[in-house]
């Protein structure tokens, strides 16, 4: 009989067979498709799927729980294998199919691995969460998503977030957690979100993106933090309390060895053939050295933590489990999509200007995965000036000529992928973690309609206002 951990290890790896068996056949076919040919345009009712897709995730837990919660798995991959079989056997074109498989071991790879590392580390933090104590930690999530990702800032401390607060937890505590630790905060550094990764990876100096987005990240996170400290000072003046607390003010930090795990895992990050020349590509395997190392730190980061800080952090697989599940169906779906944005951006780059990139590629990061997002609307602009994103001098070139599209699409993709919880990786495990702490959480529209929508669409007109428009 499978565990929870049992059964998600069993399907991870039943998914590598899969890639590895597609990746076999297409690597011996004459027909499939170079980077460098012209992509079959696919039909626009291909995006159903996907539309499907994202309906279902904003109305199952709604409406239909208890069938959501059995099924989600089931549905999520049917409705990618949807878009597998109108690609592999319709339009014959492997290579799309392949390269966001590749794309989705290296997410699930990263986020898995920070996922267990964290979840050996407990910190406890024996303070009143005050409003200012909570701007503090919020603010100290926000400056280490820059050195550890996004996604290692917020399963760090989401937890201990969760118990500082525990007396007077709400959700708009977790909600502007996502907005600054989850996606704002990670804007200054490749490793801090996958999109200026990727940039980094194309030829984008490492230091570009804190040289050139840090006085637009200051005020956007001050503004954040500041409506975030209206809202909680006045949840805090209504706090009843009926005898005094006395608190000793220190920080208990378990699971030192931990940090070992995560620094392997930064370290990997960088373990890429595009980076470093010596490391060997695994092709045909869909994977490569960096998803090995990521993997086995899986493995050896739960097998070696302490069973009670395990159980102090309430730590099962659930979370990863729902977010592996889902983004095999949000990855493969959005192909399609994916695909016609490149398309159309590419045919009417020269209609595209600062405003549009900001505007475009921060929408379409809300729903669509914003690093390959990212990257088609870089690639546009680059269209431009007649230069190929796939030539690193021609992007140090594009950088040279006028650096604001970059600076515009750097900005909205990392920025924009607060407004939904799928528009950025840890914001699904977030919101996961928790609902099994006992908060409930907003469903998918109430997050948008309520939260996203009224509090950081104003702000991020304010910031194209004063540096886009």
């Amino acid at each position: 009989m499978f565990t929870n951990k049992k059964f998600f290890f069993f399907s991870l790896f039943l998914l590598l067979g899969t890639l590895f068996s597609i990746n076999l056949f297409a690597a011996g076919s004459t027909v499939i498709a170079s980077e460098t040919e012209s992509v079959v345009t696919p039909s626009i009712y291909m995006l159903l799927p996907f539309v499907i897709l994202l309906i279902l995730i904003a109305t199952g837990p709604l409406f239909y729980k208890h069938f959501w919660e059995r099924h989600y798995p089931k549905i999520s991959i049917l409705l990618g294998l949807v878009t597998v079989v109108y690609y592999v056997y319709f339009l014959k074109d492997y290579h799309s199919v392949i390269h966001i498989f590749i794309e989705y071991v290296s997410f699930i790879a990263l986020l898995s691995s920070l996922f267990v590392a964290s979840g050996g580390i407990l910190i406890k933090i024996d303070r009143e969460a005050t409003p200012i104590a909570n701007i503090l930690f919020l603010l100290f999530g926000a400056v280490i998503a820059n050195v550890i990702g996004t996604t290692g800032a917020s399963m760090l401390l989401i937890r201990p977030f969760i118990k500082m607060n525990k007396d007077r937890i709400k959700p708009y505590h977790i909600i502007f957690f996502i907005f600054l630790v989850s996606n704002v905060g990670g804007a200054l550094t490749p490793i801090g979100d996958p999109p200026l990764f990727i940039g980094f990876l194309r030829g984008v100096p490492f230091l570009w993106v804190i040289e050139n987005v840090w006085y637009i990240w200051i005020p956007t996170l001050l503004i954040i933090l500041l409506v975030f400290y209206i809202i909680d000072k006045n949840n805090h003046s209504k706090l009843e309390t009926t005898e005094a607390v006395e608190y000793s003010g220190k920080i208990e930090f378990k699971g030192v060895k931990n940090l070992i795990y995560l620094v392997v895992i930064i370290v990997a990050v960088f373990i890429d053939p595009g980076i470093m020349s010596w490391v060997p590509s695994l092709k045909p395997l869909p994977f490569g050295i960096r998803e090995i190392i990521m993997f086995g730190v899986v493995f050896l980061s739960y097998n070696k933590a302490h069973p009670d800080i395990l159980k102090a952090n309430e730590f099962d697989f659930e979370p990863i489990k729902e977010v592996a599940y889902l983004f095999v169906g949000i990855f493969l779906t959005m192909i399609p999509a994916l695909q016609l944005i490149a398309i159309f951006s590419q045919q009417n780059h020269d209609m595209l200007h600062a405003t549009s990139f900001y505007w475009a590629t921060g929408i379409l990061s809300s729903a669509l995965d914003n690093t390959p997002t990212y990257l088609n609307f870089l690639s546009a602009a680059m269209g431009k000036f007649y230069l190929d994103v796939n030539v690193k001098s021609q992007v140090i070139e594009f950088i040279f000529k006028d650096d604001i599209f970059l600076r515009a699409i750097s900005v909205s993709a990392v920025f924009f992928g607060a407004m939904t919880y799928i528009g950025n990786g840890p914001n699904f495990m977030v919101k996961s973690i928790s609902e099994r702490a006992g908060i409930e959480m907003p469903s998918f529209f109430a997050y948008l309609i309520k939260y996203a929508i009224p509090i950081l669409i104003p702000i991020y007109t304010i910031i194209w206002l004063i540096y886009f428009s």
